[in-house]
């Protein structure tokens, strides 16, 4: 379970594709094009961050046109793809936003994760993650990666930051009911 005081102060939600935005699959069509199958709950509590100001960044070893179509339908602003060193572009984002390392939260899956993982104010593995994520990790969802757990996490910050129960409301009370 997520423990919400330790995501109250987060301002960026840095996240990994492959194990975290989908699960760890990937198909291919009859002429090679890659297939990747996103959450749509998932999605949608990436949209109820950026609606609250929390930035939300993507930053992943692999490049994919699935994923820069699922980037553009969420209004992601920030996809780092093709990366080789996570570090190097998790620095140039912090520094382009003007965010400090205690004030980002890291979802990750995988030991190519853990670098960044080390590096942020809360790190937070997929229940289905490496066990060496896991056990480094500051939180692990319950829900594993492509499956809900980007949403667990989106809603545990909204929580802390007491925003959960307003948006709740707001989707109680569409056209005045």
């Amino acid at each position: 379970m997520i423990k919400m005081t330790e995501l109250k102060n987060i301002k960026l939600l840095i996240l990994d594709v492959d194990g975290v935005l989908t699960d760890g699959r990937i198909e291919y069509g009859s002429g090679g094009m890659e297939i990747k199958a996103f959450d749509v709950k998932d999605g949608f509590g990436i949209r109820l961050l950026l609606e609250a100001g929390i930035e939300v960044a993507i930053i992943t070893g692999r490049k994919s046109d699935a994923l820069r179509h699922r980037v553009k339908d969420l209004k992601i602003e920030h996809l780092y793809e093709g990366v080789e060193d996570k570090v190097d572009v998790f620095k140039e984002l912090l520094e382009k936003l003007g965010v400090d390392e205690e004030k980002v939260a890291y979802v990750g899956d995988d030991l190519y994760d853990l670098p960044v993982m080390t590096k942020v104010g809360v790190s937070i593995a997929v229940h289905d993650a490496h066990e060496a994520v896991k056990e480094s990790a500051d939180l692990v969802t319950t829900l594993p990666g492509g499956r809900g757990a980007v949403r667990e996490v989106c809603e545990a910050m909204l929580e802390a930051k007491g925003l959960m129960q307003e948006i709740v409301e707001r989707y109680l009370y569409v056209d005045g009911a």
